[in-house]
């Protein structure tokens, strides 16, 4: 999850909280890195590794009766219980105050959406009659074309490629039809709807307060 949250702000799609007067780099001062989510990938990097300690004691043991895993477990355990503490606040921390960039999201979507939608324009084709290697081919020569131009700093243009081709037998406007971008998100408000609903039962009862202490 920190991780995605680290990309998405690479593209300026999310932002994780930024205080009113937090400094985002102490070298450039306009940069508003993703310093929480940063951390919790560097501690989950260490509860990760901390966690082979484990076996890698288990693997060593005379007869099962040595005490040397003693002094490991006296460090190993207690650091990952609050190594764990420390990445459940912050996610917490980072949950709690997640700004979404609607209008970045849509224009990235907007961009790439030409792409996405290539089967669904395909079938499409095909169901008119078209053969399906050929689509195939249209697209994929097309597709490197806009791909070209993007490199270039151009807008992508494929939709436009794609009208050109006689063969392909799809207008402009049709297929912009095709292009809804809730038809290409698949199950995902089921997934998050039955998600939702295994959880919820769980957090019943529960106040805000008392989930930070717990944390």
């Amino acid at each position: 999850m920190a991780n995605d949250i680290r990309l998405l702000q690479h593209d300026r799609q999310v932002e994780e909280p930024f205080e009113k007067n937090q400094i985002g780099s102490s070298a450039m001062a306009y940069k508003r890195n993703p310093m929480r989510s940063e951390r919790i990938c560097s501690l989950a990097r260490y509860l990760m590794s901390d966690a082979m300690n484990a076996h890698m004691t288990a693997s060593v043991q005379w007869l099962e009766r040595t005490l040397d895993d003693s002094a490991n477990r006296r460090i190993s355990m207690p650091e990952g219980f609050l190594c764990a503490d420390a990445i459940l606040r912050l996610a917490q921390n980072v949950t709690d105050g997640l700004h979404v960039n609607e209008k970045i999201v849509e224009k990235t979507v907007r961009e790439y959406l030409p792409f996405i939608a290539t089967e669904n324009l395909m079938m499409e084709a095909v169901k008119r009659g078209s053969d399906r290697q050929q689509i195939h081919e249209i697209i994929r020569t097309c597709s490197m074309e806009a791909t070209a131009q993007m490199k270039n700093g151009n807008a992508c243009n494929l939709l436009e490629l794609l009208s050109k081709e006689k063969e392909f037998g799809l207008t402009l406007e049709e297929m912009n039809e095709l292009l809804t971008p809730s038809m290409y998100i698949g199950r995902c408000p089921e997934q998050v709807d039955a998600f939702l609903s295994k959880v919820k039962p769980l957090l019943e009862g529960i106040s805000r307060e008392s989930a930070e202490i717990n944390l």
